[in-house]
């Protein structure tokens, strides 16, 4: 065991101790270099060949991938190394600080998801002498939490290259084998702005909005009667309208008004086309109204992802947790790693009820068994695999 690596909890206060927001708001947006450094650090150390991936576009933030051992297939056990922002003053404890309290341990990213880092090289830590049959490769991602480009990088590099891949997303280490997509997406209206004792010397955009949003109602309708999935606990896609803005003055004709809002698609649904649904079913609207509507994603939108339920990672997973694997709402980068070729699940430790919330904690009864069952895979798929080791 190397004894330039600091011990498991050493590692998780340093990574808690080093702030790596990343957000859609730029006054709160920063970098993750600091904490690519210290992984890298750590696990150079032990002896994996590590490569930090600056993201094109994105000054101050990279990826990690760090490998131990050679040749095609492998298990990669990845996380991203960026937090939503806090709101620190709502905090029993410093967000920036590891503080153990009543058998948990608070700080910012603990089970979202920084704390799955030091869980993984400790149980990494302890091949380092072993010959490896297939790679180890521990993968740390970027803005996971605001524009998936830490992901997107990946794909568009077309590495890492391995046959499993673990995403430590907090779970309760229950393995989920698929989630539904998530769109952000925005339709801006401009009209005209007039004196609004005369409606004909302009053109309301707020007017234009409420068919806007009567068409959207009634695609969800359509959605939610055509698509189901009974493996969700909400079996359907949503759309959520989220937030909208517009004019500026009870007396004046509104001339801009914005919709931002949310869909969740099931599996099997393609991002594109629900664009193209949506686009298609306000479009007619302008000329009612005599506006322009410009409808855009916030972001390019994070897939759906499903793993079949026979694969081995899936049976593999199960059979070590003792828990059947389960479907979840929430998004993760687990359809970039899948889109690379690796069979991959999502099972991390803590629970996504504490993540984005003050006071974020991982218990420590979950860290122990948490090491042990990656341990496992790794033997699985990195020591004793041999017919099955091919890179997918």
């Amino acid at each position: 065991m190397s004894q330039q690596t600091p011990h498991l909890l050493q590692m998780l206060g340093q990574l808690i101790a080093t702030p790596s927001v990343s957000s859609t708001t730029p006054e709160h947006d920063m970098g993750n270099l600091s904490v690519i450094t210290l992984l890298a650090e750590w696990l150079n150390n032990l002896g994996f060949q590590t490569e930090i991936m600056p993201i094109p576009g994105y000054p101050g933030k990279a990826n990690l991938i760090a490998t131990l051992g050679k040749g095609p297939g492998g298990l990669v056990l990845s996380g991203h190394t960026d937090t939503v922002p806090c709101n620190e003053e709502l905090w029993k404890s410093s967000p920036f600080s590891l503080t153990e309290r009543d058998n948990r341990l608070y700080g910012l990213g603990t089970c979202d998801m920084k704390g799955f880092f030091p869980i993984a090289i400790e149980a990494a830590r302890q091949f380092i002498n072993t010959p490896l049959t297939a790679p180890l490769i521990i993968l740390a991602t970027a803005d996971e939490e605001s524009s998936m480009s830490g992901a997107q990088a990946l794909v568009d590099a077309g590495k890492p290259k391995a046959r499993y891949a673990v995403i430590g997303e907090p779970t309760d280490m229950t393995p989920i084998r698929m989630h539904k997509g998530m769109m952000m997406e925005s339709i801006r209206i401009t009209g005209r702005s007039g004196h609004s004792s005369d409606p004909s010397l302009g053109a309301n955009a707020l007017d234009a909005m409420h068919s806007v949003l009567s068409e959207l109602v009634k695609y969800r309708n359509h959605l939610q009667k055509n698509y189901q999935h009974s493996s969700f606990s909400v079996n359907v896609p949503t759309l959520n309208l989220g937030c909208i803005h517009g004019g500026d003055n009870p007396n004046r004709i509104c001339g801009q008004c914005e919709l931002e809002y949310d869909v969740r698609p099931l599996p099997g649904m393609d991002l594109s086309l629900i664009r193209e649904d949506i686009s298609k079913r306000v479009r007619p609207i302008e000329d009612m109204f005599g506006v322009s509507i410009d409808c855009r994603p916030l972001f390019p939108g994070i897939p759906s992802f499903e793993t079949a339920q026979n694969t081995s990672l899936v049976k593999m997973a199960e059979q070590l947790t003792g828990h059947s694997a389960e479907a979840v709402a929430f998004g993760t980068e687990a359809p970039f790693l899948q889109a690379l070729g690796m069979e991959t699940i999502v099972m991390g430790p803590g629970s996504i009820n504490q993540a984005h919330q003050p006071d974020e904690f991982l218990a420590l009864d979950q860290i122990k068994p948490t090491v042990e069952i990656l341990t496992k895979l790794i033997q699985r798929y990195c020591v004793d695999i041999q017919g099955d080791a091919s890179s997918a």
